[in-house]
């Protein structure tokens, strides 16, 4: 066996190793040396190389996001490690576990001039859930702090900052392991459960109960707990795609219920007790409705943090979703009430209204994805960019068998495509990415990655700029406007195409979208990039249209 021979990265190798922590994705350079020789030379690890931090981080977000384990990320010192903080920031908001290792020089050579050093302790301080700044030599409190790093990582779901100052020579390996690490196992925590008499009691007096789900993992709700919401008169459930939970009664497209409300229809719907389980929402209207239509009682379930999203807050279940409901059901009770069959009645309405307006709609984004999501492969997994594509996906029905991911945790356009690629590697299942042409753009590092699997889909919806700004309030046709905000472009995706190897196929119509949509999910050969383009000028008018003509 070949190691490091700095005992600094022994250690770390050594704890890792015990920890149960194998994948290892490492971005290039001299300062992690030590490490990079040490993993890359035992067979413990599954080791990758990628050359761009920024790529590489949301890489390794997309395989924990599936593994739901820690991936370690391994930089070299200097500005390298600032370009892991746009995913660093979504796994702490999606609660995704990463281990951040940055070699960095000695303390004595930080601010004095050397070369590729900056202040490397604590930059993520804001949204780590621990910091380990580690010490030049091998000793107990530096074991400490990195298996309590691993801890932190495993069991509060979120990453971790582990910062490794190594001197010079940096390249000398040895076979004596010269250390012996103290090995600390995460103890895991035993959430108490509460009484829940009080709490059943007002719910069993409400007649209007909301039931709001965020991103969440498929298949993590249990089917009886499904049922019984289903089966509740006085239960509405309202989804999102990435909710990943399904039932005829839920209800799937928040917006295409709620924009048309007047104000005595929020009133009439207004919950009077609100449980929210998962992640963050994407739909604003729902925010607005709730901001201004309080419930009496806001309760969330979840086992590490509950936020205010709504400004009416009343408490916070510590406890897993299917803890909580193995609890509460029993003590529920079916309560009379026409909540569900009026939200159903609205639901049928706009259905019609929905099918109708698409059937006369000309092509245009909205268009697009009315015809993309009937084509996705069932039992496969949909990655969606942020900004319109993942608006859009909200309007059209998907089939439950396809599991949705997004990054809503901050919600950015910037790692969407190396967030998919890494989901995509670590899923035994055919993954599908839909995104915008900025997006695209701005992630398209992405694709200089070795790890892609063949029947990887990019479906790119390019309107010529970041449609996004032209629904938003305050969009006019004005240089500023194209330039500064919608930053319009004439790019595509082809060379890029033909440059990562992937096969590339085009639609502007109906009618070879279609065709398209058949043979781009037939060839898997190696991976694909289907571009579809849609008119930037008519696209808005579409989407706003079709709010107005659901009443």
């Amino acid at each position: 066996m070949i190691y490091p021979k700095i005992p600094l990265a022994q250690s770390i190798i050594e704890i890792f190793t015990a920890r149960g922590i194998h994948q290892i994705i490492i971005s290039p350079g001299s300062r992690n040396a030590p490490l990079t020789i040490g993993f890359a030379s035992n067979n413990t690890f599954e080791c990758f190389s990628i050359a761009d931090e920024r790529s590489a981080a949301f890489f390794a977000l997309g395989i924990a996001q599936q593994t739901q384990k820690p991936v370690v990320l391994l930089c070299t010192s200097g500005s390298a490690l600032l370009n892991y903080y746009p995913a660093f920031a979504e796994a702490f908001y999606s609660q995704i576990p990463l281990i951040v290792v940055s070699a960095d020089r000695p303390h004595d050579k930080i601010d004095i001039g050397d070369g590729q050093t900056i202040r490397q302790e604590n930059v993520f301080a804001n949204h780590s859930l621990f910091n380990a700044n580690l010490q030049e030599n091998v000793s107990l409190e530096n074991d400490q702090l990195i298996n309590e790093a691993i801890s932190k990582a495993i069991l509060e779901k979120g990453p971790v900052h582990i910062n490794v100052p190594f001197e010079e020579p940096l390249y000398e390996t040895t076979e004596e392991l010269i250390v012996k690490s103290k090995i600390i196992p995460e103890i895991q925590t035993v959430l108490e459960s509460e009484n829940l008499t009080e709490f059943a009691k007002k719910w069993n007096a409400s007649t209007k109960k909301l039931v709001l789900v965020g991103v969440n993992f498929p298949n993590a709700i249990q089917q009886n707990i499904i049922d019984w919401m289903a089966n509740d008169p006085s239960i509405v459930v309202l989804t999102e795609t990435t909710s990943n939970l399904h039932d005829a009664t839920f209800i799937n497209n928040i917006d295409t219920i709620i924009t048309p409300f007047t104000v005595q229809d929020f009133e009439h719907f207004k919950p009077e007790i609100l449980l929210t389980f998962g992640g963050l929402v994407v739909s604003k209207r729902i925010k607005a409705f709730l901001r201004k239509y309080k419930p009496n009682e806001h309760w969330h379930i979840d086992p590490f943090r509950a936020y205010d999203t709504f400004g009416a807050l009343t408490h916070h279940f510590i406890t897993e979703p299917n803890m909580f409901f193995e609890q509460f059901i029993p003590l529920s009770q079916n309560v009379e009430s026409n909540y569900k069959f009026e939200i159903e009645a609205i639901k049928k309405l706009r259905k019609e209204k929905q099918e109708n307006y698409l059937s006369k709609i000309p092509f245009s984004d909205f268009k697009a994805f009315d015809l993309i999501m009937p084509h996705l492969p069932e039992h496969s997994m949909l990655q969606v960019g942020n900004s319109s594509p993942i608006r859009y996906a909200q309007l059209i029905d998907i089939h439950p068998s396809i599991s949705v991911f997004s990054n809503r945790g901050t919600s950015g356009i910037d790692g969407s495509s190396s967030t998919a690629i890494g989901a995509a590697f670590a899923s035994n299942q055919q993954t599908v990415l839909i995104t915008g042409d900025i997006s695209f753009l701005y992630d398209s590092n992405a694709l200089w990655n070795q790890y892609i699997p063949k029947n990887f889909k990019i479906i790119l919806v390019n309107n010529g700029g970041g449609g996004i700004f032209r629904i938003l309030p305050g969009h006019e046709e004005t240089p500023v406007f194209n330039r500064y905000f919608e930053t319009s472009h004439c790019f595509t995706g082809e060379h890029l195409a033909k440059m990562f190897q992937f096969n590339y196929y085009t639609a502007s119509n109906e009618t070879n979208l279609i065709e398209n949509l058949h043979t781009f999910f037939s060839a898997n050969e190696k991976p694909a990039i289907l571009e579809v383009f849609t008119p930037t000028l008519l696209n808005d008018g579409i989407l706003l249209q079709f709010f107005k003509e659901l009443t």
